[in-house]
Order: C-alpha cells, then structure tokens, then sequence
C-alpha cells in the first residue's frame, strides 16, 4: 500500500506530505507546526500544528460541554456507540495499522496487531456498559436501604507514548467513555498522525449518531501540554503511559491538587528459565520479548534469569537465534522482516551509551549492538550481574541481559532486585516452582506469567505494574472502576429518623 493510499484512506491528505490544519484538531491558526518523518527511511509523512494555549482552551471547553449531553446517555447506549467505533476500525485496520507501521516503526504484522488490540478493547467495552455493578448493603437501622453507585468523573486526560501509538490510548478511552467519561488525547508528539487518524475514524461514527464530537479529543503538543493537563484541575484523572521520570512528575503536579493519576511507567522485565524448562518454547518466546517492536516495548525482556546447569544451553541457542536475525532486520512494510528501526537517533544513540557503560561495569557483549544505516541496530546479547547500574535501569532498545542463578530463591531475589515491577515470567514444567513464582514470596510484578513471556498482553486482564511502574491498572478485569466516582446512598422510607451507631439526639 502505498503512503498516499494510506493517507487518504484514513482522510489524512490525498498528498505526500498531509498538512493537517485546524479542521482536523483543536488548534488556532497561528499554531506552530511539526514535521513528522517516518524512522523507516526518513520520509517526510506531514506536518501538524501542534497546540497553543487557545488550542487547549478550546478543546477543554469543547470536552466539558460534550460531557454534559455523553453523561446523560444510558451507559448501554454508551455501549452501543463504542461497538460502531469498534466496526469502523475494523474497516481500516489494514491502513491504520500500516501507518502505526509508517510513524512508530514497529513490523506491519504488529501495526495490525495494534489496531486489534484497539477493536477487542471496544468489546469488551461494549459488555462493560451493561456490568457497571454497585453493591447494596444492609443497613443497621430499621428501614433503611444502603447501596453504592458508580458516575463517571467528567475529563479524563489520556497521555501515551510513541511505542504503541493508538492501542494504550484505547484502553483508556473506550473504558472511560462507556463509563460516562469525555477524553482529551494528548499523543506522543513523535506519532501524531495515528491518533489524528483515530479521531477522523471516531469522530465519522459520533457525527452518524448525533453526537458531539468533544466526546473523543486530542491535542497535538509537546511536553508543556502534557504539563498543563496534569495542573488543570478541570481534569480530575491523568493517565499516563511513559517513563519513570515523566511519571513522577505528573503524579507530583496531579497529587498536589488532588487529582488522580494513573500510571503506566517503566519496565525492566525478566524471564527466569529454570533447569526444567521446555526450552522449545522458553528461547522463542524470550527471543520475541527481547527484540519485537525493537525492544521498545514496556513489557520488552530485558534480563534472562537463567539457572546454572542449563546456562551455557540456552546462551548457545540464543546465539543462534541472533545470529538468524542478522537478515530479518529491515523495512517492517516487507515481507520477512522481525525487526524494524528504532524511533528516532536519539534512541540509538542511548543504546550505544548503555552498551559502553555496561562493558565498562563488567559486562561481555556476547553479540550485535552495532549500528546499521538510520536508525535500525543489530540486538545485542549482554552477559552481566543484575547490580550493574545500567542493568538497574530500563533502556528502550533491543539490549537482552544474560544472568546466571543456581536456587529459585536466588533467581527470585534477581528478578525483584531492580526498581520497576510491570511484567515477569518463568519457564518452568515444575508445579512447586511455578506455583512459588506466583506466590506473595515470589514475583513482584503486576504482571507475572508462567510459560509465556513478558510480552503481549490480553485486554481481559488489568494491565500495569507496581514499584516504579506506577501501580496503575488499565483495559479488563475492574480497571474500569479508575474512571468513575463511588457514591454511598442510603434511603430512610420510615417515618423515623433513627441514627446510626444507637445515638441519641432528642430535641
């Protein structure tokens, strides 16, 4: 497909570049604009205006009065609406999910992977709108009822990362609108264009059914928008998905004016291979967490726990797997590719500082870490010891760290030892050992799976982790319960004013 079917076909621009203007976003027309290149080949793809302080005005505002007609709507008619986003993504998957492929750099087959992570979330959305549950109580006075109840917040401030441009932004925002919520986007500013595809998409669909388009917004901006929605007290929930750093400081600016935050933050994800694994799928698996999408994944595996009496087995299989790479590495459009570009050269530029410092700390390249032509690197296998600083912290970019254990215990305490807790897995075909892993002594991750590796999450369970990670929850499971406000209700249908607690207060 080529980029101006692309384009078009997602009513971006029937031109190479697309200049998008203030018709399409919430911006003035005196709004800068940014050029946005593909890190395939450096083809320049468009420019968009990025938001100015009258910009965000207007889409508060424009959110704020959607909010009023959206929350009235009965929470299955919610339903209903997200079911045709749902359908009109499916009839652009192919093209939405080739320009994930175009901006972000990740392989096509993942680009559509993406996108099905966008419709499977609109329904599991659409059977939420009819499970809101409250709960009743009974009450210690005679006829009294109590119950709970559950209304939606009002703006819920989505902020997302250029690894998974569009997916992590529908978790949010299709949970928050079937639960009566309008959203403001704020996208990475290095992958504009596919949320600006999305809201062409949803925006087609609200227009059909009489509704504002206010109920799905976006702002294109840099970090200061990111900023100015964490102080906005107009906005009562931030999520955001990106690094620790960035984490921290929306969590402090949003706590200081009491606000929620939900946070999806760094990841530094280990893989234990025991002595009993089935190691026909431990290096498959571990081979696709290491360097899919590049290793620009938060759930990417970045260390591999593996136990001694099978250590030099599996380090030899993976240098095999590697060494196959070599020729899978290429444009993620084609055929045959496994592994595209990173981002941009600032990320490559890190790789190659963390592999100097790791190399200066002790650690032995084992292979790759050699930079090809752009912005596309050879995966690179790291031999090291887990209190490496750099082990200690999380690089976006395909670095995989071998380490050695001898008990379950040891390789427990490795996996636990660093400072973020999102995803973990162990291979092993050892009940004692797998049921330990999963115990409160063993894993500390949000996420911790047996058999599997750290990459590639189902939408039915709650997504996130603990530790510097965040502790946020998206998606499935009762993730949805972060959009809404709890309200207690009690109902006295007697003619008495009993109190609680037996108290007497008699005029």
């Amino acid at each position: 497909m080529k980029i101006q079917d692309i384009l078009r076909t997602l009513q971006l621009s029937g031109q190479n570049p697309c200049v998008l203007t203030g018709s399409e976003v919430y911006f003035a027309a005196s709004a800068p604009y940014k050029t946005i290149f593909s890190p395939i080949n450096g083809v320049e793809l468009g420019a968009v205006q990025m938001a100015d302080d009258a910009g965000y005005e207007h889409a508060i505002h424009t959110a704020e009065a959607a909010f009023d007609v959206w929350r009235k709507v009965p929470a299955p008619k919610r339903g209903e609406i997200v079911r045709q986003i749902g359908d009109a993504l499916r009839t652009k998957k192919e093209a939405l999910g080739a320009l994930v492929t175009l901006e972000m750099g990740k392989i096509y087959q993942e680009g559509l992977g993406e996108v099905q992570e966008m419709i499977d979330i609109c329904d599991f959305a659409v059977g939420l709108s009819r499970q809101l549950y409250g709960l009743t109580m009974h009450s210690e006075r005679p006829d009294h009822r109590m119950y709970e109840q559950w209304h939606p917040l009002g703006t819920v401030g989505i902020i997302s990362a250029f690894n998974f441009p569009v997916a992590v932004w529908s978790w949010n925002a299709m949970i928050a609108a079937v639960c009566g919520n309008v959203s403001i986007w704020k996208p990475s500013e290095k992958t504009p264009l596919t949320a600006i595809a999305c809201m062409n998409i949803i925006h087609d669909v609200l227009k059909r059914n009489d509704l504002p388009e206010g109920v799905f917004g976006v702002v294109v901006g840099d970090a200061q928008i990111g900023q100015k929605m964490a102080a906005d007290v107009r906005i009562p929930l931030i999520s955001a998905t990106g690094s620790t750093r960035m984490g921290k400081a929306v969590a402090e600016t949003v706590a200081r004016r009491l606000g929620r935050s939900l946070l999806e933050l760094g990841g530094n994800n280990a893989i234990i291979i025991s002595e009993h694994a089935d190691l026909n799928i431990a290096i498959p698996a571990t081979l696709f967490g290491a360097v899919g999408t590049c290793g620009q994944r938060c759930t990417s595996t970045r260390r591999l726990i593996v136990q001694d009496s099978v250590y030099d087995e599996v380090k030899q299989k993976l240098l095999n797997a590697y060494r196959s790479l070599r020729g899978r590495i290429g444009n993620p459009l084609e055929d045959g590719t496994l592994i595209g570009p990173l981002i941009d050269q600032m990320a490559v530029s890190l790789m190659q500082k963390t592999l100097h410092d790791v190399q200066a700390e002790g650690g032995t390249v084992l292979f790759g870490g050699e930079v090809l032509e752009g912005n596309y690197v050879v995966p690179a296998l790291v031999e090291v010891e887990n209190h490496y600083a750099s082990v200690q912290h999380e690089t976006f970019a395909p670095i995989l760290y071998l380490i050695r254990y001898k008990t379950i215990e040891e390789a427990l305490a490795i996996q636990n030892g660093v400072p973020q807790g999102l995803s973990s897995a162990i291979f092993t075909n050892h009940l004692r050992e797998s049921e330990y892993f999963l115990s409160a002594q063993g894993s500390d991750c949000g996420i911790a799976n047996v058999n599997i590796g750290t990459s590639g999450a189902e939408i039915g369970g709650a997504f996130g982790g603990e530790k510097e990670t965040g502790g946020g929850r998206e998606s499935g499971s009762d993730a949805w319960k972060a959009y809404m406000r709890r309200q207690t209700n009690t109902i006295n249908y007697s003619t008495a004013l009993p109190l609680a607690q037996g108290i007497k207060f008699d005029l």
